[in-house]
């Protein structure tokens, strides 16, 4: 993958002939070998990162014109730190490999007079020269050491992801890439959970569902509609839609019952969003005797006042606390003939808010939101849009 992006941008590829240590970690272009005065005018090592910003599988972009240091503040031959540089003292977490390269801060030193370095060569060039020629002059030092890391890291998705870099928050995505994440169910909130949580850089993905694809699922599902996909598998269909975006996705028909002990080895989180409240009691059996944490969801609606009222809950059950949470009864555990949901009416929109609240607050969980208080509990209220939660066993 390396010597693709190379061969499909030719300021890579020139950095790469001149000698310079270039290595690519997710979203980032990192040059080390940089040499650079301290304050001392000592000898020191540091590296250049800047951003990757992809316009398509293989050709990269420049975002603007400025660059991370590894290093200390960088002085000149006059004992004195080099002017004109802008930025200060920051912080950016790497990626595993990039180790020995952390960053302390940034750079913001426009080109004269165009304000724009016209590609990665230039702007590696240019603030070669600003910061590290004050070392190549007094010790000879040398850049161009050929020491470059061709290893790519290993990502989920088939595309680059360049939103996490562009944030700079590989340290809080960095939090899922361990998690194999089962979603029991796919209809309309399953099918909304799938979809945020397949952007999302985790280890893996298992979908199950047993049912078809029908007209009512098109109407309360993301994404776009194909007429082929009408009667197929929900598992088909589903791996259809996402199986281009990333690795790790596998998708079953299949039912998880007490049988299913195979199918959920290694998960690390489930998502249980099951329509037939009499299905999640043997769901909740094998979760809890795996010592599996999950979330289950549910949506309670009813026309009592004409327009369609009710709640959205999600529910956390840890391992520690699981049976416990359980015996409370606050999901249904046998099937409510009166909910009007059961009818299939279309309302896609508490579905997706019903998997938001979930994904949510699995990201708390994980330490990527932050969490004011640890809820186990949580309900939002269609009429007031008000949420109440439950945090205190």
């Amino acid at each position: 993958m390396f010597q693709k992006l190379v061969s499909h941008n030719d300021d890579l590829r020139r950095l790469l002939e001149k000698g310079y240590a270039v290595a690519i970690d997710e979203g980032y272009l990192v040059v080390r070998d940089i040499p650079y005065l301290d304050e001392r005018r000592q000898l020191q090592w540091a590296a250049f990162v800047t951003k990757l910003v992809p316009v398509d599988k293989l050709t990269m972009r420049q975002e603007d014109h400025q660059v991370w240091f590894s290093g200390s503040v960088p002085y000149g031959l006059d004992s004195k730190p080099i002017p004109n540089l802008g930025g200060g003292p920051t912080r950016l977490a790497l990626g595993k490999g990039f180790e020995d390269v952390i960053v302390q801060r940034s750079f913001s030193n426009k080109p004269k007079p165009s304000g724009v370095f016209a590609d990665f060569f230039e702007k590696i060039e240019s603030y070669l020269t600003i910061i590290a020629g004050p070392a190549m002059e007094l010790y000879d030092a040398n850049p161009y050491t050929f020491r470059s890391d061709q290893r790519m890291p290993n990502s989920v998705f088939k595309f680059q992801d360049s939103l996490t870099s562009r944030a700079e928050i590989g340290d809080l995505s960095a939090l899922f890439s361990e998690d194999v994440i089962a979603v029991i169910g796919l209809g309309g909130t399953g099918g909304y959970l799938l979809d945020f949580l397949v952007r999302m850089p985790v280890r893996e993905i298992r979908g199950f569902d047993f049912d078809f694809f029908h007209v009512h699922n098109a109407f309360r599902a993301p994404g776009r509609l194909t007429e082929d996909e009408l009667g197929r598998p929900k598992a088909e269909v589903h791996s259809g839609r996402y199986g281009n975006l990333r690795h790790g996705l596998r998708i079953e028909r299949k039912r998880i019952d007490a049988s299913s002990g195979a199918d959920l080895e290694g998960v690390t989180f489930a998502f249980v969003c099951v329509d037939k409240e009499s299905a999640r009691s043997e769901i909740f059996d094998i979760l809890i005797a795996k010592r599996i944490p999950f979330i289950d969801v549910g949506i309670g609606l009813n026309r009592k006042r004409g327009p369609i009222n009710g709640m959205v809950r999600a529910t956390y059950y840890s391992p520690e606390n699981a049976q416990q949470i359980r015996d409370k009864r606050l999901a249904e555990v046998s099937d409510q003939p009166d909910d009007i949901y059961r009818t299939n009416i279309q309302i896609a929109e508490i579905n997706a808010l019903n998997a938001c609240l979930a994904v949510i607050r699995f990201k708390q969980l994980r330490g990527f939101y932050f969490e004011e208080e640890p809820l186990y509990h949580l309900l939002l209220d269609i009429g007031d849009l008000k949420t109440a939660g439950e945090s205190e066993l």
